[in-house]
């Protein structure tokens, strides 16, 4: 127990460090980038700073699997140098035994990350891209409410705001709709209500339509009905559909209750159905990483060999998150279940570091 808790000490110690050293790292790729990006646009390097520290933390959780294997590697080569492993084994304890400390902070830290740091990433993903759109003069298209579905166009007349009740999944036709035109200065001009809507390259068509023009003197008295009425239209249903959103901006916590009020809607959750699983099973990939780690660099030391070993631990992680992200792209697809597409990768990682690593130390 003693030798678990001082390896887990070295471990966390390890895997902050490296957490580190990454942040900084990528605090200062990003900085240059915002200013490369919004110098013209942006009051001053206030507002930059402020991106940059909004948009780091995406970065850095995007590459925990990186930083864990690292961490890992660092670890092992540590304990190899000092010659500690070889006086683990000589007091009998297995190499599979010794991983149990590392093992169990890996699996502690996943669970911080999904449940604390996933929260906190989505809120400051959430906020930096609120600000690069105030920066860049740019408007939200799609919003979600307990009502329905919300859009804002623009055009050269005056934004229309539309509200609908329900959505197909690529956002192209609508169901009880609600177009509300404004002029330049914000106020109301038209309202129209309609059974449904279709979106066209260009224009809106709005069946069974009843039209108020709000300037008149009896909006009621002067509305006019139409079986098939158009407006024009500034939307693109790609537009509709990345408006949407990446899950990761969205909390874990949250995700649940965002993936019904999506369905609810009309919209497809494909994405956010395996994200959300993907997420579940991110503690058990970190350990994966720590295991194909131990795989490479728990062997005694042999000079430049070592070298060529944690070159290909890294590479191997390397792979395994690219499996990863193949699944996850065959769950988004539908091509396989969003379940399988999220829990396969992490589960025969850790298979295969187990056989290998029962195979060097056992065998």
């Amino acid at each position: 127990m003693i030798l678990d808790r001082y390896l887990a000490r070295r471990f966390a110690r390890s895997l902050g460090l490296t957490m580190l050293a990454f942040f900084l790292i990528l605090s200062l790729i990003d900085l240059v980038e915002q200013i490369r990006r919004h110098s013209r646009e942006a009051d001053g390097l206030g507002p930059i700073l402020q991106l940059t520290l909004l948009n780091v933390p995406r970065g850095l959780y995007e590459i925990l699997p990186l930083i864990t294997i690292l961490a890992g590697v660092a670890l092992f080569l540590g304990l190899g140098r000092s010659s500690e492993l070889i006086v683990v084994r000589a007091a009998g304890r297995s190499a599979l035994r010794a991983l149990l400390g590392p093992v169990a902070v890996t699996l502690v830290f996943g669970l911080i990350a999904i449940a604390v740091l996933n929260p906190i990433v989505a809120a400051t993903t959430a906020e930096y891209e609120a600000r690069e759109r105030r920066i860049e003069g740019r408007d939200p298209v799609l919003a979600l409410a307990e009502g329905g579905v919300w859009l804002r166009q623009g055009g050269e007349a005056g934004p229309t705001v539309i509200r609908a009740a329900t959505a197909s999944a690529d956002g192209t036709r609508l169901g009880g709709v609600t177009f509300l035109s404004l002029d330049p200065a914000g106020r109301p001009v038209e309202r129209i209500e309609a059974r449904d809507a279709r979106l066209e390259t260009g224009h809106w068509i709005l069946s069974d339509a009843k039209a108020w023009r709000l300037a008149a003197p009896n909006p009621e008295a002067d509305a006019t009905t139409h079986a098939v009425l158009e407006r024009p239209a500034t939307l693109t249903a790609g537009e509709i559909r990345d408006s949407l959103g990446e899950p990761s901006q969205i909390s874990i916590w949250e995700l649940p209750r965002f993936i019904e009020r999506l369905e609810a809607a009309g919209f497809t959750t494909r994405r956010h159905v395996v994200y959300l699983q993907m997420e579940m099973a991110l503690p058990f990939f970190l350990v994966a990483m720590i295991l194909l780690a131990a795989t490479f660099t728990m062997q005694p030391q042999r000079g430049r060999r070592m070298g060529t070993l944690v070159l290909a631990a890294v590479l191997t992680g390397f792979a395994a998150q690219m499996l990863r992200n193949f699944a996850q792209v065959l769950g988004e697809t539908g091509q396989v279940p969003p379940a399988l597409a999220a829990w396969a990768p992490p589960i025969a990682a850790i298979l295969c570091a187990l056989g290998v690593l029962l195979h060097l130390e056992e065998g």
